[in-house]
């Protein structure tokens, strides 16, 4: 299989989107981006839904916002990786538990 195109989306992509998409950008088995679902400098559309292979959240509410969103590109699975907005950009606790609820997908 090639490249996979995944994206991460939190509520704002200021902190934990963000954090996803740099520690995994240099993996070369993937192609990586983040967005936020509500509000911030890049707010997930249409086109970025359509485009990923796999779609992480990180909390159930932005999945439910999502697929109220965009209906019709969410077909593939989204997946709640259930981390909480309290931490910082590129926190080392935030990094492990991206780390950890991932490693099973690539």
């Amino acid at each position: 299989m090639g490249i996979k195109k995944i994206l991460f989306i939190c509520h704002s992509n200021i902190n934990r989107s963000p954090t996803a998409e740099e520690i995994f950008k240099e993996n070369n088995k993937l192609t990586v981006k983040s967005a936020g679902l509500y509000e911030g400098t890049k707010i997930v559309g249409e086109k970025l839904v359509e485009q990923a292979d796999m779609i992480f959240v990180m909390e159930e509410y932005q999945k439910v916002g999502l697929l109220r969103r965009f209906p019709n590109s969410c077909k593939k699975s989204i997946i709640v990786l259930g981390i909480e907005d309290v931490y910082d950009f590129m926190e080392s606790k935030l990094v492990s538990l991206l780390k950890e609820k991932t490693k099973k997908y690539f």
